[in-house]
Formats: structure tokens, sequence, C-alpha cells
């Protein structure tokens, strides 16, 4: 069953932004495309690089228990990565909280926002690098995409049909509640659980081995000194 309604466009400021100006009006359940985004952005506000060549797509859903939202994060990188290996064979993993990685290298970002009000919104913001050959500055040792993976260019029309029907699969799964599913799904797919990674957050720096998410999405990592310490968010790099 087709779920989202997909509207296209040459450029926008930001695919997320353009969700809000939809769910201000009471729509939801739209996936809002754009070949380019002028002022993508990740988390923390960060600019994402929207150049031709790859995939801008935000999921706008209605959600009323937006303590789950989190969740979306999780399902759309799933997503992504299922994604990927259907249309290349390529490994891809998912790394916590909201990145795809081919080859140790970023191929996907994602950001997740809500709106509360008297009707709630989840926002899924999905970045996937497609056909780029070309990354500025420092990103360019950090990122790849799929062409570059593999030398050959992607339609993407075709890419975003086949990423919305996984998202579709395991949205089912966020719509009965079957929040642990989700949970060990991830799990298969993770770059990040049991190794060893460094973490920065508003709180501090911490060094450990990265052994669970919880039931809250929340990372926990073992510290050298053998205590726990949960991560609600922040910046991980293996080490």
């Amino acid at each position: 069953m087709k779920m989202f309604r997909t509207l296209n466009f040459k450029k926008l400021t930001s695919t997320n932004d353009k969700a809000r100006e939809f769910a201000k009006k009471g729509y939801h359940n739209l996936a809002i495309i754009a070949e380019r985004q002028e002022k993508g952005r990740g988390r923390f506000n960060r600019r994402w690089d929207s150049d031709l060549g790859g995939l801008y797509m935000t999921l706008l859903l209605k959600e009323n228990n937006l303590e789950k939202a989190r969740y979306l994060t999780l399902i759309a990188s799933v997503s992504v990565a299922k994604s990927i290996m259907k249309l290349s064979n390529l490994k891809a993993d998912v790394k916590w909280p909201n990145d795809v990685l081919v080859n140790d290298k970023k191929i996907c970002g994602i950001l997740t926002e809500t709106i509360s009000g008297k009707e709630s919104y989840a926002l899924v913001g999905i970045g996937l690098n497609v056909n780029q050959k070309n990354f500025p500055g420092n990103l360019a040792n950090k990122s790849t995409s799929l062409n570059l993976e593999l030398n050959k260019k992607f339609d993407i029309k075709k890419v975003s049909n086949i990423l919305l029907k996984e998202f579709n699969i395991l949205y089912s799964s966020y719509k009965n509640k079957k929040y642990s599913k989700i949970i060990e799904i991830w799990k298969k797919y993770s770059h990040t659980l049991g190794k060893n990674v460094k973490v920065k957050t508003l709180a501090g720096k911490y060094t450990g081995k990265a052994v669970n998410i919880d039931k809250d999405c929340n990372l926990t990592i073992k510290l050298k000194n053998g205590k726990i310490r949960k991560i609600t968010e922040g910046d991980i790099f293996v080490i």
C-alpha cells in the first residue's frame, strides 16, 4: 500500500522547512523531495551539503507520541541501509544516532524534528549521497556516494521509491508499537555497538565501549572504570 504522497521540487531552502509549512496546513503522509537545498542542515544546525546529485527528502508524519519519535531516526537509517544493499549490494552500516556509512564513510544523515501542538507531527529528513562525485573541504575524506563507490549513476526516483517502501515496512512495526523489534533490527546493522568509542556531548567527553541502545534509543557505553554511561545525544568517534 502506498503510504506517502510524493511532492517533487527543483530547489528548496530545506525539505524540513517545506514540511513545516505543510504541517501548518494540516497535511501529513507526504514525502517532500528536492533536487537541491539552499540551506540543508543536520543535527545541531550544521550545514548539510545539498548540491545536485543527492536525494534530499523529508517524510511528514502525524505523530501523537512525540516521546517515541527518536525511533523514526532508527527506522530511517535502517531503511536507507537496506535500500543501499538492494540497489548496489554494498554493505551499509548504521552509526548511532543518525548516520549511515559505507566503507566507514558517511553516505547518509538523518534529521528528525518534531512539531507539538493541537496536532503533533514528526519530520524525518533524509540526505542520501547518490550521484555526487565531489565533496567540499574536509568532507572529501569522510563522505562517499553510491556513484563514487560503484562508478555508475543511479536513478534518484528509483532510489526514493525503494527507500519509501523499506520505510513503510518498518514504520508498520512502529505504528504497532513493536519498539523492541525495531531496536533489534537496528542492532543487526550497527556500526557502533561493540566498538571502543569517544563520545563528545554537551555535558563532557567520554571514552568507553558502546554496549547497547536502550528503550529510549539512548546509547549506553561502558567506561574504563566499569561504570555504564547513558548518552542521549552527541558525536561518536570509533577508536
